[in-house]
């Protein structure tokens, strides 16, 4: 149990990647605030990490809504007492090619992707340097490593996370707080699901290991950054990919 008894927040909870990684922090021994949307999508993770002994709770906010993301925070610490994890995982996307994109397009990945981990990050981070330890986790995307044709506001919104979690490492290192991006790269989740076999065959070309990820694949790496191995790992982008990008 690397994680017995730490307090961890994971958005975008209620399904495939940060799902996994908030049944995988519990299994792990920590307890977890799960934030969706609404209570009702999460409430089976609330329920899955339950049945693993833990405690967890259902938090329901807009992360683009940084009054509303505030007010949640104190609702946490009143629950847990102390915030030890941040996984930033909620994230949208809004594709299409550059030319047909509209101004709400960009700004709702934006304002999820990206604002909403400075909306969660600024009020946690007080209470880690108060602490003087914690945990801070960005997912982000190969995407915003490398760029996608069609998808110019997602990987605005996941370069610009790697960038503010380098950012944010520094600022936080004196404090012995750790900041890192974990990048995934072709998940086997609901958004995969849709793409057709021949994209899919497409795809596996550019991975070297043949397969897409899973979302444990993506669990796993977080819980290790989470845990006292990673101690002396901050401020990297780390790209759970199956070498698509090396």
């Amino acid at each position: 149990m690397i994680l017995a008894n730490k307090k961890a927040i994971v958005t975008g909870a209620s399904r495939g990647i940060g799902q996994a990684i908030a049944l995988r922090l519990a299994a792990a021994g920590a307890d977890v605030a799960c934030v969706s949307r609404s209570a009702e999508s999460v409430q089976s993770t609330v329920d899955a990490i339950k049945a693993l002994g833990r405690e967890a709770w259902p938090v329901a906010v807009d992360v683009a809504d940084g009054k509303a993301v505030e007010k949640a925070v104190e609702d946490i610490l009143a629950l847990m007492t102390r915030v030890d994890i941040l996984v930033n995982n909620a994230g949208v996307t809004r594709d299409t090619l550059l030319a047909r994109m509209t101004e709400a397009d960009w700004d709702a990945v934006l304002d999820t992707n990206l604002k909403g981990a400075f909306h969660w990050t600024k009020p946690v981070s007080r209470l880690l340097i108060k602490q003087r330890s914690g945990r801070i986790i960005n997912i982000s995307s190969v995407i915003g490593l490398i760029g996608n044709a069609g998808q110019a506001n997602y990987a605005a919104s996941k370069a610009g996370l790697i960038g503010f979690t380098k950012s944010i490492a520094r600022e936080f290192a004196s404090r012995s707080i750790t900041c890192n991006a974990v990048c995934p790269g072709f998940i086997d989740t609901d958004m995969t699901k849709g793409l057709s076999d021949d994209l899919k065959k497409v795809i596996l070309t550019k991975v070297p290991l043949a397969r897409l990820g899973t979302p444990d694949d993506i669990a796993a790496t977080v819980e290790f950054l989470c845990s006292p191995a990673a101690s002396y790992i901050t401020g990297q982008a780390i790209a759970v990919d199956g070498g698509m990008v090396m």
